[in-house]
């Protein structure tokens, strides 16, 4: 991995001039649009683009449709509007864009790739390559593990109940080793549909707390039921580092989607305006927000600190 201490090459990379107008990016999306962190990265990107480069947008749809043999088909749909339109930069965003796409297609390729979105490491793909550069998405693991233990102190054992996709087992392999390192066994269960989840949440009140994953890839999902079933049998501290996931939980720990999308935006002119994508170093983001449901503290009877309670957002 390049040097992230020089960080500031990227960050003077940023103060671009005007981009050729007829320059097209092309935005890989891994997951579908209407899901909350994908419209984040997205926005975010059209935003920072503006009116600098012409964005067209690709779906490989992984998240509802996980199946191996349908992401590789939509990778080579993705392939067919590539050669169509040779973009002068591709932003792929989140795993399976690097790993269904970028990896088998577009390893060392003319056109330049800007990734982001890639959980916890970027080893598995080889990264970085000739024509790419990025940003690597990290949780912050040890402000949820250090709020936990001063939370609740004898804290031993938890689950991490989520959707079964390629994602949240990655996510599970790292938390389980930071949480085991801290003195706190995690276990998981992975769920293909909601009625599943709803047998799940029950159980995991054995533990001392829940750590709720991502309920997309679970397609049957109804709000209201889970809502009704969270505070029914809510007895444990739960928690997520996805927004979306604050109707069901204690806290959230959440990673930014429009950090992602403001860089690899912001890169990517700076690649239209000459910048070497192999000379840019890759990076992790590092903004996070702690956001508290009250309604659902008030069930669990946790005693907030003030301080805590101050700096936190409320759902």
């Amino acid at each position: 991995m390049k040097s992230l201490a020089a960080i500031s090459i990227v960050t003077a990379l940023f103060f671009h001039g005007n981009a050729i107008a007829a320059n097209t990016c092309l935005y890989v999306s891994s997951y579908h649009a209407g899901y909350e962190w994908d419209d984040g990265i997205y926005s975010a990107i059209k935003k920072t683009l503006g009116d600098q480069c012409k964005l067209e947008i690709f779906y490989l749809d992984s998240k509802r449709n996980p199946k191996p043999e349908w992401i590789e088909w939509r990778a080579r749909e993705a392939m067919k509007m590539i050669k169509r339109l040779v973009p002068d930069v591709i932003i792929a965003a989140d795993d399976n864009a690097s790993r269904y796409l970028v990896m088998p297609y577009l390893k060392d390729n003319k056109i330049p790739v800007v990734f982001c979105g890639v959980n916890w490491s970027m080893d598995e793909y080889g990264y970085p390559y000739k024509n790419t550069t990025g940003m690597i998405e990290i949780s912050p693991i040890r402000p949820m593990i250090k709020q936990l233990k001063a939370l609740s102190p004898e804290i031993k054992t938890g689950v991490f109940l989520s959707s079964n996709t390629a994602s949240e087992h990655k996510d599970y392999h790292h938390y389980k080793k930071k949480f085991f390192d801290n003195g706190i066994k995690l276990d998981s269960v992975f769920v293909s549909n909601f009625r599943d989840w709803i047998e799940s949440f029950k159980d995991a009140q054995k533990y001392d707390f829940i750590f709720l994953g991502n309920n997309a890839g679970i397609n049957d999902w109804y709000k209201p039921e889970a809502v009704r079933i969270v505070d029914m049998y809510a007895k444990k501290i739960s928690i997520s580092s996805y927004k979306w996931m604050l109707p069901y939980i204690s806290f959230a720990f959440t990673k930014l989607p429009e950090e992602q999308g403001n860089w690899a935006a912001s890169v990517a002119l700076s690649i239209l305006n000459g910048a070497d994508p192999g000379q840019i170093p890759v990076v992790y983001n590092r903004l996070w927000d702690i956001w508290m449901n009250m309604h659902i503290i008030s069930r669990v009877n946790i005693d907030i600190p003030y301080l805590l309670y101050r700096r936190a957002k409320h759902f």
